[in-house]
């Protein structure tokens, strides 16, 4: 399934897929000067990830803004990165357990966007300085073998489409720093994707998913660990949320699309030196090297 020119994805076959940035609720129109707001916002968010300088919360100095506008937001951001040559490859569900809903006071699951700028490379180092607030997670991930789309699907359609699981390590890393963050700010920074690193593919869906212990080792010591069911309950109504979310965008999920079901755990800070695993009894394990 691997090509020569998928450096960092072992075993996966990335979309082609083509992104379209202002995609909106079907028969929905944005108002008048939105989306100069939208791409300046999304331009403040691309400069604090370059320049590695938190920016000020969007729900601070525009309270008025809408999950609707955030959405936006995160896809204006998209766009100037795919028009720097990355390319979207899936999507994240993040919030998704208890754990990381306590962390940061969201009670509620967000999205984002998923670039092939983002997968670490072969070596699996993560290097600390080319990031704002990183820390990282053990997750649960599926490769699509079909579209899904509609906010009626059913979990056996979610079930039949799924090609390949994985395990992954996700890097967050808020463009606004964490401290007071709320769900219009985390999905504006495209849900806090940083990077991420996946372990090999077991092909098709692995059942019961639900009774699968993650376990995330920092330096050799346990860290972490949870079960499948953190997810939502069943990692697959993650995926299930995802496909009725962007059915209201009037979008959905293509076949080659990566999904990363969500954290089992609360996220855990990163130091240079540092080796991250994450591993389960059925899925082999994915490597961080943090330098």
């Amino acid at each position: 399934m691997r090509t020569d020119n998928e450096p960092g994805l072992p075993g996966v076959s990335l979309a082609s897929a083509d992104f379209a940035p202002h995609v909106g609720p079907a028969g929905s129109h944005p108002a008048e000067g939105a989306e100069s707001w939208w791409d300046d916002e999304a331009q403040r968010l691309r400069s604090a990830e370059t320049t590695r300088r938190p920016a000020s919360l969007l729900s601070r100095r525009r309270p008025e803004a809408s999950l609707d506008d955030a959405y936006r937001i995160q896809w204006h951001g998209t766009a100037l990165r795919v028009a720097d040559g990355a390319r979207v490859v899936g999507h994240k569900v993040g919030l998704t357990s208890a754990a990381m809903q306590e962390q940061f006071g969201i009670d509620q699951p967000d999205s984002g966007l998923l670039l092939d700028s983002m997968a670490v490379n072969e070596s699996g180092e993560l290097h600390l300085g080319d990031l704002v607030a990183p820390r990282v997670e053990g997750e649960l991930v599926f490769l699509l073998r079909s579209d899904l789309a509609g906010a009626d699907v059913g979990e056996e359609a979610i079930r039949d489409a799924i090609a390949a699981t994985l395990l992954a390590l996700e890097v967050i890393d808020s463009r606004y720093g964490f401290a007071g963050l709320t769900l219009v700010d985390s999905v504006a920074d495209n849900a806090a994707c940083g990077r991420f690193v996946l372990g090999a593919p077991v092909d098709g869906l692995v059942p019961d998913l639900a009774g699968e212990q993650l376990t995330c080792t920092v330096d050799g010591a346990v860290a972490a660990a949870g079960f499948g069911r953190a997810i939502l309950g069943d990692p697959i109504r993650s995926v299930a949320w995802l496909v009725r979310r962007l059915a209201a965008f009037g979008r959905g999920l293509r076949a080659g699309d990566l999904v990363l079901a969500g954290a089992v755990h609360a996220s855990l800070p990163l130091e240079a030196g540092q080796t991250v695993t994450v591993s389960s009894p059925r899925l082999p394990q994915a490597v961080l090297h943090v330098v």
